[in-house]
C-alpha cells in the first residue's frame, strides 16, 4: 500500500473526499514526524507507539575495502507495534 492507497481507503472509510482524506492522512504524518523530532513519544493505542532512539557511536567496516572505520552516534525514528497490531498481523 503506498500513500494514494492509503489515501483512497481513508476517503472511502471515513466517507471523504479524495483531497479531504490527503489533507488529512497529510497532517496526521506531519503530526507525528513533529513529535517525534522533538523527542516526543507518539502513542496511538492498538496500533503502536513512535519514538526517536538514541543509536551509540560504534565500530564498523567498509563492506567494499573492509577498511575500519567510526559510526557516529545518532538519533533514529523507531515504531513498536501495539500488541493487538502484532495479533492480527499474525492471525492474518
Amino acid at each position: 500500500m503506498n500513500r494514494k492507497d492509503l489515501v483512497d481507503t481513508v476517503a472511502r472509510e471515513a466517507e471523504l473526499t479524495p483531497a479531504q482524506a490527503d489533507a488529512a492522512v497529510g497532517a496526521a504524518l506531519e503530526a507525528v514526524i513533529s513529535a517525534v523530532a522533538k523527542r516526543e513519544k507518539v502513542s496511538l493505542p492498538g496500533f503502536g507507539t513512535f519514538e526517536a532512539r538514541h543509536r551509540a557511536a560504534r565500530s564498523g567496516h567498509n563492506p567494499q575495502t573492509g577498511e575500519a572505520l567510526q559510526i557516529a552516534a545518532s538519533d533514529v525514528p523507531a515504531f513498536k507495534p501495539a500488541t493487538a497490531f502484532k495479533q492480527a498481523v499474525m492471525d492474518h
